[in-house]
């Protein structure tokens, strides 16, 4: 009985503490920003794509970023290429031929290292004092055509430190949709209260001169896009994402459950390594209200999975030993009950972060394969 009631504990707080912490969240959806926003901000722009084998993507993206809503003569494009084998780089370069009245450079890597050594490549090849504004975004994601203009406003309020953008998903799969829903709704709240430890690849701008003191992206994490948020966010400045800021991935189907893996790996490492990057580095300017956001996200993405397993087989196993049958019927009430998309799309993710630490302990997956 012990067993049970502890597992019973165990459980409730597993499911507890997310769902007080999202009801919290979602009242700051309704707040005003009490940022100072101006509309016609144009600031210079340098939008930094890394690849790797994307001739299926590359002329879609780099057309996608011609057409946006946005003074040509401050955009600068770089493609920052790792050593592709598909022809990616030779569809860069007729681009950037064909449209010469854009400012676009492809700067070739000799060999594959990963993104993070593809990024600091191209920062290395940057005038910091010639943009004001750095957006690091993925190949295979589009923006709408007022995308870029909507980010960068923000950078108005000198206090903006990185801005990202909410995801549109166009999978008709029930628990990424459900994902995205519930994901866009916690970070756009976070970032009202403060900033969001957690950012999109498909689009992360920073302020230049921020980039610019952080120096080289730290490589003991694959992402881009949270580590120098936060890093950012814990100098005291603000890391936010916006809801009219609107990106789109296309559907993938092969490789997309470990894309999802290598994906959470990369956030394990950035919660369990990026304060100690910024308190050693000498950028964390103590405590704040973005630290109790950190303290709480680093809970429930690196602490709270586990809750799921040890409750799960403290009460199944409880119940084992009081009674077959009652273990038969809450074993098909739970089957039924994880017909609910919600349940099934929280269980699943919380799968997916218990298997990424594990993971972890084998590969970091910093230059995986790729599908």
């Amino acid at each position: 009985m012990l067993l049970l009631i502890i597992g019973i504990t165990v459980a409730a707080l597993h499911f507890g503490v997310p769902l007080v912490y999202f009801l919290i969240v979602r009242k700051y959806l309704s707040l005003p920003w009490d940022l100072r926003i101006k509309e016609d901000y144009d600031p210079h722009v340098t939008v930094i794509i890394p690849t790797y084998n994307e001739s299926k993507y590359i002329i879609e993206k780099l057309e996608n970023l011609a057409k946006q809503k946005y003074p040509k003569d401050k955009l600068k494009i770089i493609v920052v290429d790792s050593a592709s084998t598909d022809g990616t780089q030779d569809l860069v370069k007729e681009w950037i031929i064909k449209n010469n009245y854009l400012d676009a450079t492809l700067l070739i890597e000799s060999e594959r290292r990963g993104m993070i050594h593809a990024l600091n490549y191209a920062l290395e090849n940057i005038d910091f004092n010639k943009t004001d504004v750095i957006v690091f975004t993925d190949a295979d994601s589009f923006w709408g055509e007022n995308t870029l203009k909507e980010t960068v406003k923000y950078f108005h309020d000198p206090r903006v430190g990185a801005v990202t953008a909410s995801i549109t998903t166009t999978y008709n799969e029930s628990i990424e949709v459900t994902y995205r829903d519930y994901y866009n709704i916690i970070r756009i709240g976070e970032s009202k209260m403060h900033s969001t430890p957690i950012h999109n690849g498909a689009l992360v701008a920073f302020r230049s001169k921020l980039l610019e003191r952080i120096g080289r992206l730290p490589n003991y994490t694959g992402n881009n896009d949270s580590t120098p948020a936060s890093l950012i966010a814990f100098m005291g400045y603000r890391a936010i994402q916006i809801p009219e800021a609107l990106v789109r991935e296309p559907v993938k189907t092969r490789g997309e459950f470990f894309r999802k893996i290598r994906r959470a790996q990369h956030l394990i490492l950035h919660f369990l390594y990026t304060k100690k990057y910024a308190l050693a580095k000498g950028f964390y300017k103590g405590r704040s209200r973005f630290d109790t956001i950190w303290r709480i996200e680093f809970y429930l993405n690196v602490v709270n999975p586990w809750l799921l397993l040890l409750g799960s087989i403290l009460f199944f196993y409880a119940l084992s030993s009081i009674s077959i049958i009652l273990l038969t019927i809450i074993l098909l009430l739970t089957v039924i009950a994880l017909g609910n998309r919600t349940l099934r799309t929280w269980v699943t993710y919380q799968i997916i972060l218990s298997y990424a630490q594990l993971r972890n302990l084998k590969t970091k997956e910093l230059v995986w394969r790729k599908a």
